[in-house]
């Protein structure tokens, strides 16, 4: 019987070599794909590092590779929508943007230019059909602590039907022992924890240099809109940051507000940072129909690595929702996406757009 070809997305990492040994033994004949995704400041970023990486891992694994360039791609609807959030004040999730607009499209096309039937992550999380619904469904990975299914949530049913998720059911150190027993040299290598395209974390100098933005300095002000200070530039901070602001009060004082078009940021106690109520847009309901009138019952929450919190949600018109909180959450930021879950399943979410009592 012939096998089945999938195309798996390699970064070079150990995740996504794992996936690679795990979908051969369930049977498949695997391909691997690394998308160029920018080619800003190269030497600075892990692109071209994660490309050699992971043809370096398809060759130990005998696989076919392929690198696929979507720069232009990424550069439209990531690089320029993370500028432009930026500029507006906000704080946007690259991640979540690009799994949304290239890295699953891209590899979808990828997968039906080579004859593969399904593509294949190395993402911790699980995807499963509902016969009563007829819907495919997100579900977060049993690994909790590695769990990625929040940046998963913009996925369409037609991504879902054709998507392997093999590490969903493995913990972090299964994935580590799989690779090492394969005689794989990046057993061992560390997980990203930076935005591919910014890996020095200086927002101000990409906006200035890829953005050809202007980030002048302006004014710290409190809630009364009085001076503290000066800052280097409002892109440069982000709600509830305390570290680095160079302002002494007397007090800890946080971020608790951003106005671009006056170019000020506003200081406060931490008090100020905490709301019940939000709003969303561009709400993808992934593993569920869109529910009717009234509140449903969830739990969500509002950051990549936050714990999720007991909350209802009321579908709006629009592809918009409203989500209020038992208890108020803090640093609820716009830009950012929250995320509703039930149990383990993934029910869905959208960019937040503004935070409120």
């Amino acid at each position: 019987m012939e096998k089945q070809r999938v195309l798996l997305g390699m970064s070079g990492g150990v995740d996504s070599t794992a996936a690679a040994v795990l979908l051969e033994e369930m049977g498949y004949e695997v391909v691997g794909a690394t998308l160029q995704m920018h080619s800003w400041e190269a030497e600075r970023c892990a692109s071209a590092r994660d490309v050699e990486d992971a043809a370096a891992a398809a060759r130990r694994l005998g696989l076919a590779f392929c690198a696929p360039d979507c720069r232009e791609e990424f550069a439209r609807w990531v690089m320029a929508d993370f500028a432009g959030e930026y500029a507006a004040g906000r704080t946007p999730n690259p991640c979540v943007r690009c799994n949304r607009y290239v890295k699953f499209p891209g590899l979808l096309r990828q997968a039906d230019a080579m004859g593969c039937r399904y593509i294949a992550t190395g993402h911790y999380a699980r995807v499963s059909y509902d016969e009563a619904l007829g819907r495919w469904q997100l579900l977060r990975g049993e690994d909790r602590q590695k769990d990625q299914s929040y940046v998963l949530y913009p996925l369409s049913q037609e991504t879902l039907s054709r998507l392997l998720l093999p590490l969903g059911e493995r913990s972090k150190g299964e994935v580590r022992e799989l690779t090492a027993q394969a005689g794989l040299a990046n057993a061992q290598k560390p997980d990203s924890q930076d935005i591919c395209f910014i890996p020095d974390g200086d927002y101000l100098r990409f906006l200035r240099s890829w953005g050809g933005q202007e980030t002048p300095e302006g004014d710290f002000v409190d809630e009364a809109g009085n001076l503290l200070g000066r800052h280097r530039g409002q892109a440069a901070y982000t709600l509830g940051q305390r570290r680095g602001l160079g302002v002494s009060a007397g007090r800890p004082l946080y971020v608790v507000g951003k106005d671009p078009e006056e170019n000020r940021v506003t200081l406060g106690d931490e008090g100020a940072l905490f709301h019940r109520r939000l709003r969303a847009e561009q709400f993808n309901w992934v593993s569920i129909p869109c529910p009717g009138e009234g509140a449903l019952e969830v739990t969500a929450k509002t950051r990549y690595s936050q714990r999720e919190a007991k909350a209802e949600v009321r579908a709006l018109p629009e592809g918009r929702v409203e989500v209020t909180f038992r208890e108020p959450q803090r640093a609820v930021t716009p830009g950012q996406s929250v995320v509703l879950y039930d149990g383990d399943l993934v029910l869905g979410g959208g960019i937040i757009t503004e935070a409120w009592d």
